[in-house]
């Protein structure tokens, strides 16, 4: 069985492993390869005069990126990346490469973000990008445990649903036999409903769809929402809860992922919690300062006012108390200010990563703001009903995972931090 390139010490007399050749060079009597896998890159060193005729054979017929596999003994050398060496008496071509290569997989020649995505499963062979995802299966793995740890219950919910979570156009529609359907833009609705099951706390981590058609670097059609909602819980409690997700996760990084952070030349720190919190009339003031643009109550936050917001934060922050207004139905407003509700946004210096709000969860009134955002309350019968029947109050948020790590690791686009990214131009691969 062959090991991991990590799990090849000096000490041992003879190794096997099998990888991809990320480079090969002849030097005349001598050949380097180096041999990759996702665990790092050793050193094949092969002495032409010396070495057995199969190996030089296989050798022949070996290019950058294909698949070989090596066994022979093992020794240190300072000079060899990762200090050993491994020089083989057994070399064989498992899987040949096809040349050129769509992209250089050594990085000598840079490649635009397109090209790269075209040939994402090349792409990500590269340690710089293999990194991103190696720390977003910690990211997941963290976030899922830390809720675990605190009795939540992990559920899924429908991505084909008969309305729309927050109404509006921006909606994938799709033929479901008879019917019309849509692609969920968020598992709000269900994870409400699951409160009046009796759950009290539920997550899940699944995809959400939205058919916005910005083309930026924050934005996408096809996005991994992280979703929490928790019953006899206010605004503050889902807020307390969200920081200190975010801290542990960054704690579970910086103390687990040493290696692919040294890949992308990261030093990560972990944030201080709490978390500042600033009113929305507040927040208006400062973006208006800053940008030397007017900003009226119920005004949302462009890319300019959330630039200058961060810059004057200078680290993780929550706009607290948004006007009614501009949320969604079912985030509960204030009693004694009407025009408030208990909503708010979890921002990184650089853009929102999470929404979140106590929930309306009175029948009469939810129902009521659902008429005041031009929508029917026919149209969501199937979600109003429970909340006939003992709905506990509760509160919760999203969490945007592609934002989370975009923002963790000072990526430029959100594209780096998905595999197969979907976006107004992009449906394959």
């Amino acid at each position: 069985m062959h090991s991991p390139i990590r799990t090849v010490t000096p000490a041992s007399a003879n190794a096997e492993v099998i990888g991809w050749v990320h480079e090969l060079r002849d030097l005349g009597g001598l050949t380097f390869l180096l041999l990759r896998d996702r665990t790092g890159i050793i050193q094949v060193t092969v002495n032409r005069k010396k070495a057995p005729a199969g190996v030089l054979e296989a050798l022949s017929t070996v290019s950058r990126e294909s698949v070989i596999r090596v066994r022979g003994p093992v020794k240190a050398i300072d000079k060899a990346p990762g200090g050993r060496e491994i020089t083989p008496e057994v070399l064989e071509l498992v899987s040949p490469c096809a040349t050129p290569l769509p992209l250089d997989v050594v990085e000598k020649v840079p490649a635009e973000l397109d090209t790269r995505l075209d040939a994402r499963f090349l792409d990500v062979r590269r340690p710089r990008v293999t990194a991103v995802f190696l720390i977003r299966s910690v990211v997941l793995q963290a976030v899922s445990e830390f809720l675990w740890e605190r009795d939540f219950v992990q559920i899924t919910t429908p991505k084909l649903v008969a309305a729309a979570t927050e109404g509006g156009t921006e909606l994938f529609p799709v033929a479901y036999f008879e019917k019309e359907a849509f692609l969920n833009q968020s598992p709000q609705l269900y994870k409400q409903m699951m409160m009046a099951a009796g759950f009290e706390k539920v997550f899940e981590i699944g995809p959400i769809f939205r058919a916005e058609e910005h083309n930026t670097t924050k934005h996408l059609n096809e996005a991994t929402s992280i979703d929490v909602e928790v019953s006899f819980a206010d605004q503050e409690d889902v807020m307390r809860l969200l920081e200190e997700l975010v801290a542990a996760v960054y704690r579970r990084v910086a103390e687990t992922c040493g290696e692919p952070l040294s890949w992308l030349k990261k030093d990560l720190g972990v944030p201080s919690i709490p978390f500042p919190r600033v009113p929305y009339t507040d927040a208006i003031e400062i973006a208006a300062r800053r940008t030397g643009e007017p900003l009226k109550f119920g005004d949302d936050f462009g890319a300019a006012a959330e630039r200058a917001l961060g810059e004057e934060m200078g680290t993780h922050y929550f706009i607290v108390d948004w006007p009614t207004a501009i949320k969604p139905y079912y985030a509960m407003p204030y009693g004694d200010r009407p025009e408030f509700s208990r909503a708010f946004d979890l921002m990184h210096p650089r853009m929102e990563l999470s929404s979140g709000a106590q929930r309306v969860h009175q029948y009469e009134l939810l129902a009521e703001q659902i008429r005041s955002k031009g929508l029917r309350p026919e149209s969501f019968e199937f979600y109003l009903e429970p909340f006939r029947y003992g709905m506990p109050p509760h509160s919760g948020w999203g969490l945007g995972a592609e934002r989370l790590v975009m923002t963790m690791l000072d990526l430029q686009n959100i594209r780096e931090a998905v595999l197969f990214p979907r976006d107004r131009h992009r449906l394959v691969p």
